[in-house]
């Protein structure tokens, strides 16, 4: 089966960065480097790619609509050099994906669309919890779209060569969306990388999958209306080996299901889980965004918190220690924005500036002692 990415773009695609995008469709909000620059490279190049789209069967017409406009944007490359190979812990992982705010958020965008995720569920046998989970994790419950022009992010991607051959069927791909008609080359917009829409379709992924649920004669992902992206996210998972009826998986211990154990997290929580995680992994390639997916799936629908614990970190602290930690170097004027217990780049750089006002030697890494300094 086609995967639905293709390729791995790290957590910050998942929306767990927590930096929201503007609306569809508007430019004034990119960053200055994701603005087409001239490149008479990139040029060059497209226009030797017309000739290679054409033979594919796009007519002038579309070309010209689509890279009217459109040219090539270095920030796409920037990140796509930049991206960096880390893996959070599934606590951190968790932390994020299934925070206070998220979660929140998620009730309330079920609530709203209970009738339509109701309504997939039956038609396509994927429970309306994964469906929204997804929703949540891919775009933050569509706020996170992406506002980045998809014909300039894979031309651009498709001439710097790196992975030139995936990026030209990306772009070909893009191009016969527009041809036919389901959505302009003004509104075809997305991540850096491509990725579209309410539930972040690649162009492949969206030719191959997407449906057009509410009948309109567009497969539209990328409006507010969610309709399309939701229901093309349960044909997805439903094509990809979704079994109706069956659970992801869930805390071993709590599980009513057989099925394999897994402990991403040595020390963290087991969990049993079943075939449906392995289509939750044909969404995105992870243990941890299966379980992200599923577990905030959970809580959606009225779960409770893991009942595992995770063990303390390589510096020796637990999750609260390091919440505890955050709130103190707020306290003193240290901004790491809402305590969560993630030590991310807002977290370091206050440790930072709190050890160089102590005159210690500037680590960025929390610890016990520094905890107890803080008192």
């Amino acid at each position: 089966m086609l995967s639905r990415r293709g390729f791995a773009l790290g957590l910050s695609a998942l929306s767990l960065t927590g930096c929201a995008s503007a609306p569809l469709g508007a430019s004034t909000g990119l960053a200055a480097d994701l603005r087409p620059s001239p490149n008479a490279g990139y040029d060059r190049w497209v226009a030797g790619f017309q000739g290679r789209a054409q033979a594919r069967g796009i007519s002038s017409q579309t070309l010209r609509a689509a890279f009217r406009g459109a040219g090539y944007l270095p920030g796409v490359i920037k990140r796509d050099r930049n991206q960096t190979e880390f893996k959070r812990s599934l606590e951190d992982y968790l932390s994020i994906a299934v925070s206070d705010k998220r979660l929140q958020k998620g009730r309330a965008a079920y609530s709203r669309h209970q009738s339509l995720l109701r309504d997939l569920e039956a038609r396509y046998g994927v429970d309306a919890e994964i469906i929204a989970a997804i929703w949540g994790l891919e775009s933050f419950f569509g706020d996170r779209r992406g506002d980045v022009p998809v014909i300039s992010a894979t031309s651009t991607l498709a001439y710097d060569g790196r992975r030139g051959t995936f990026f030209e069927k990306q772009l070909i791909a893009a191009l016969e969306i527009l041809q036919r008609g389901d959505v302009t080359a003004a509104n075809m917009t997305g991540s850096w990388a491509g990725a579209m829409g309410h539930t972040q379709f690649i162009p492949t992924s969206y030719q191959a999958f997407a449906v057009d649920h509410n009948g309109d004669g567009r497969r539209d992902i990328w409006s507010e209306d969610p309709t399309d992206a939701l229901a093309s996210t349960a044909a997805y998972l439903a094509r990809n080996g979704w079994k109706r009826g069956l659970k992801w998986g869930g805390e071993q211990g709590q599980a009513t299901f057989t099925g394999r154990s897994l402990q991403p997290q040595p020390g963290g929580p087991v969990f049993v889980v079943t075939q449906n995680f392995n289509a939750l992994k044909r969404y995105n390639n992870s243990d941890s965004y299966a379980i992200g997916v599923g577990h905030l799936a959970d809580r959606i629908a009225g779960a409770g918190p893991l009942r595992g614990e995770f063990p303390p970190d390589e510096n020796g602290l637990t999750k609260d220690n390091r919440i505890t930690l955050q709130q103190r170097l707020n306290a003193r004027g240290f901004d790491v924005g809402t305590p969560d217990g993630v030590v991310g780049p807002k977290t370091r750089a206050a440790i930072s500036a709190f050890e160089k006002q102590q005159g210690l030697p500037e680590s960025g890494t929390p610890s016990q002692a520094l905890l107890r300094r803080l008192r």
